[in-house]
């Protein structure tokens, strides 16, 4: 197929882009550059611009003659969703709904959407799946259930087919360590460890250590970000016009902030220290998934399973490229 993918340039998109390359597809990416990278575009072609630009989407969709879009753009701090809400409604909402109306213009109707374990908020009953109360308490948990709300109204009115994926705590890089993960600021842990384990941090901050989990700290589900993309392709190959699938992607394990911090130590063969601060306002004590319903409708089953084989991956991308992609060159990308 060939494939609009949105927000390419981003570190899931990047990884997805090549992916499709892989797997005989032909990705076209559609990315602003305001967090992605044009170096991490090692495949396909590259356009620079908006998602809210109708008409450029629409000549994308006509020129490219695509068949299917993946859409992966979208602000995702839930923090600065809270302190700045209008950023995220007016991205994460209105710019895709100008993108489903491109498509609709020109008779493209499959879609693959990131959507995220956010939707559910604070659930009462671990592991989550995919019955659970969608009970967002953020703006960013908000706006992604939002889409997956049109988008089941779009299928029903316009005969669109859509799979909405409910990512659960994305980890890790390329195993070759040429595209991985760069954020300004960084929000996840992984990479964060990894920074303190390259002299870049100080220490690493563990926020909260009396919660109700068996060694007081947070428990996330983390995923690989090539899991997350196999994923995709197996939704791609079983979209069907006028229906749709929502799905939990996870591994089903849950790992405690504690246990992260100490692979890390155990990969990279550093210290990393690390001290215990306050817990963060609406951090859930545990989130992980129940993704039998992926693996019974995509035949979908994680390759990476521990936390030291997505930590290897994500370190030799950290290790050797410990400033991310400032400091390379450009001449990968097809533009």
């Amino acid at each position: 197929m060939n494939v609009l993918v949105v927000g390419g340039a981003g570190y899931i998109g990047s990884h997805m882009v090549r992916l499709l390359a892989a797997d005989g597809h032909r990705p076209v990416v559609l990315d602003n550059l305001s967090t992605g990278f044009r170096q991490a575009v090692t495949v396909g072609e590259l356009v620079v611009g908006e998602m809210n630009n109708r008409e450029l989407v629409k000549q994308i969709l006509s020129d490219y003659k695509i068949d299917a879009v993946m859409h992966f753009a979208a602000c995702a701090l839930v923090g600065e969703s809270v302190i700045d809400p209008a950023k995220y409604y007016l991205n994460n909402v209105s710019a895709t709904f100008e993108l489903l109306e491109a498509m609709r213009e020109v008779d493209v109707k499959r879609i693959v959407f990131s959507s995220t374990c956010a939707t559910y908020g604070e659930p009462k009953v671990v592991p989550i799946n995919e019955q659970t109360p969608q009970q967002p308490v953020n703006p960013y948990g908000f706006t992604k259930l939002a889409i997956e709300r049109a988008l089941s109204d779009y299928a029903h009115a316009y005969d669109f087919g859509y799979a909405a994926l409910r990512y659960f705590n994305a980890a890790g890089a390329s195993p070759d360590g040429s595209i991985g993960e760069d954020h300004d600021p960084e929000s996840h842990l992984i990479p964060i460890v990894l920074q303190t384990a390259l002299g870049q941090r100080e220490q690493v901050t563990i926020y909260g250590s009396d919660w109700s989990t068996p060694d007081g700290t947070c428990v996330r589900d983390y995923i690989h970000v090539d899991d997350l993309g196999s994923a995709h392709l197996a939704a791609l190959e079983r979209l069907k016009l006028g229906e749709g699938l929502c799905v939990n992607l996870g591994t089903g394990n849950g790992f405690s902030v504690r246990q992260i911090i100490e692979a890390c130590r155990q990969v990279t063969g550093h210290a990393i220290p690390a001290i215990e601060g306050e817990r963060r306002p609406g951090d859930p004590p545990e989130l992980v998934a129940d993704a039998s319903l992926a693996k019974e409708k995509l035949g979908w089953v994680p390759k990476y399973t521990e936390p030291a084989q997505i930590i290897k991956t994500a370190w030799a991308w950290h290790s050797t490229n410990p400033t991310g992609y400032e400091k390379r060159t450009e001449g990968s990308t097809v533009v």
